[in-house]
């Protein structure tokens, strides 16, 4: 099913790179990078975002052929809007040592197992958990907000060698997170994508 893009989407998008030159970008990281700069209308994530073409490639095809869509807190999946999402904060409980977004993704891990689309905007933590875990993910958007542990689990992730899109600042949310992985559902298969 095409995806139909209404026209002030349209026009955004042609105001974006009449101010950002996306066009010497792969594919798939141009997408995340127009995506997610159009979620915040903040230009400065083109420079911010870490990502890997390969990895994304390898992601896209996983999502595309069925592979679980997990995010720290209902609003990452609100905001993804052509998938259904794993989300087990509700469950959650904090602990010793445990936030209850730490507990959430203990909780969806063990749901989900390895091999998933982990998508974290909004807690550092929940991305300190994930990397403790041996989750063999797809893909991790590791983009939690904040000022206290969010550029350490952000570095943390990218040391960590897992598939990933991260960026090096404090900026991140639920809206960019969810952009993210939505620049890849909407990016179509390629030929020698099909699964």
């Amino acid at each position: 099913m095409n995806r139909v893009v209404h026209p002030i989407e349209q026009e955004s998008y042609r105001r974006l790179r009449a101010r950002l030159d996306t066009s010497h970008l792969p594919p798939l990281t141009r997408a995340v990078v127009e995506r997610v700069v159009h979620s915040a209308a903040d230009l400065d994530y083109a420079t911010d975002l870490v990502t890997d073409e390969h990895d994304l490639v390898r992601a896209h095809a996983a999502l595309h052929a069925g592979a679980p869509v997990v995010v720290d807190v209902e609003m990452v999946g609100a905001g993804i809007t052509r998938r259904e999402t794993v989300c087990r904060l509700k469950d959650a409980v904090a602990g010793p040592g445990l936030t209850r977004s730490a507990h959430g993704v203990r909780l969806a891990y063990e749901q989900v197992g390895p091999g998933a689309l982990w998508v974290i905007g909004n807690a550092p933590t929940a991305l300190e958990e994930l990397l403790a875990l041996d989750a063999s993910p797809a893909l991790v958007v590791g983009l939690p907000v904040g000022f206290v542990g969010a550029v350490e689990s952000k570095e943390a992730l990218r040391a960590s060698g897992l598939p990933a899109v991260s960026n090096v600042s404090e900026k991140g949310g639920s809206a960019v997170a969810a952009a993210a992985l939505n620049a890849l559902l909407y990016h179509p298969i390629s030929p020698k994508e099909t699964p």
